[in-house]
């Protein structure tokens, strides 16, 4: 086989890899769309935000260290003893289940079938304050995120491919485990979708608010159930991005790169974002690989914005949404 199609080969299993890894933020965005129609601009932010959470509770951080020092003259840090990953994972989670309740009572209530544009804008002061509340409750610093998920190149891969092929193919072991991971997000969050009481009132409030609560639907607690879902989504991105490449205040960009990921599988489609976040990392990963060479490098950072691009002129719900159609 010619050297350039392998190589080929092996940039399009990386980028199938680095596929689910935006697929797994993409997840979040989808969930939160169908169930209020909001486009969740702190998204990212709640990643970031969880993977704060579960270092500082591996650690024994004092939460707020910095401020009470500040105020008290102290020189408080941490507590003396660390939280095993499988104590501070669940510690995490109901943090971000008493997030998603305050989010409610504080901020959604109030706009109960108001505009979009309004609850976008929302999402985007609350993606602010989480993140500078991150900084004061955590600290800025860089830090190491480690819950034993093994890393660096699978021996497994790189032992088959060159049995198969004569040149073996670097895949990281990290990323092998988040397909996984996603994969069983996927199905237990379209089980719970399709054929789950609170999945079907979820879809009715995203349908109408007023005509959910009319037939005895609680808007409030599909709204808090929603974003506790997200929040607990969010917090399996953070950890896989966190172990990768460091808990640090980058990791709330990541919700930028999602977004083409929305656009080509759909907002309201599970399925479609892990397939939209597949052909974003295979595709930049082979156009990198092929056109790097003739027009220069970081084609990566507008590759996925240009497939968008193309994607809303010719389709823009998407390959998976669902087409609007309003009478007019």
């Amino acid at each position: 086989m010619p050297d350039t199609l392998l190589f080929a080969l092996e940039a399009s299993l990386n980028g199938l890899t680095a596929g689910v890894m935006y697929a797994l933020v993409a997840l979040g965005f989808v969930l939160i769309f169908k169930a209020s129609g909001i486009f969740n601009f702190a998204q990212g932010v709640l990643a970031l935000f969880a993977a704060l959470t579960l270092v500082g509770f591996q650690s024994g951080q004092i939460p707020f260290s910095h401020l009470i020092n500040a105020m008290l003259g102290t020189r408080l840090h941490h507590f003396g003893w660390n939280m095993p990953t499988v104590l501070a994972i669940p510690a995490t989670v109901l943090v971000m289940i008493g997030l998603a309740i305050l989010v409610e009572r504080f901020i959604l209530k109030h706009l109960v079938n108001q505009e979009p544009i309004i609850l976008f804008m929302a999402t985007i002061g609350l993606a602010y304050f989480l993140e500078g509340f991150g900084d004061i409750m955590w600290g800025a610093e860089v830090k190491a995120l480690d819950v034993g998920l093994p890393k660096g190149m699978s021996s497994a891969v790189d032992e088959a491919t060159f049995a198969w092929f004569g040149y073996g193919f670097y895949i990281d072991r990290l990323e092998i485990w988040a397909a996984g991971i996603a994969a069983v997000l996927v199905a237990v969050l379209t089980v719970f979708s399709q054929y789950t009481k609170q999945g079907r009132a979820l879809r009715a409030v995203a349908d109408d608010h007023q005509a959910a609560l009319s037939v005895g639907i609680s808007l409030r607690f599909i709204w808090v159930l929603t974003w506790s879902i997200a929040g607990i989504v969010a917090l399996v991105a953070g950890i896989m991005w966190g172990s990768k490449s460091g808990v640090q205040f980058s990791l709330s960009l990541i919700a930028l790169k999602a977004l083409p990921v929305l656009i080509l599988g759909g907002f309201t489609s599970i399925p479609g974002a892990i397939v939209g976040g597949l052909i974003i990392g295979v595709g930049e990963k082979l156009f990198d690989f092929f056109m790097n060479p003739i027009i220069g490098g970081a084609t990566e950072n507008w590759f996925a914005y240009m497939l968008a691009l193309i994607f809303l002129l010719f389709r823009p719900q998407g390959l998976f949404g669902e087409r609007i159609i309003e009478r007019v």
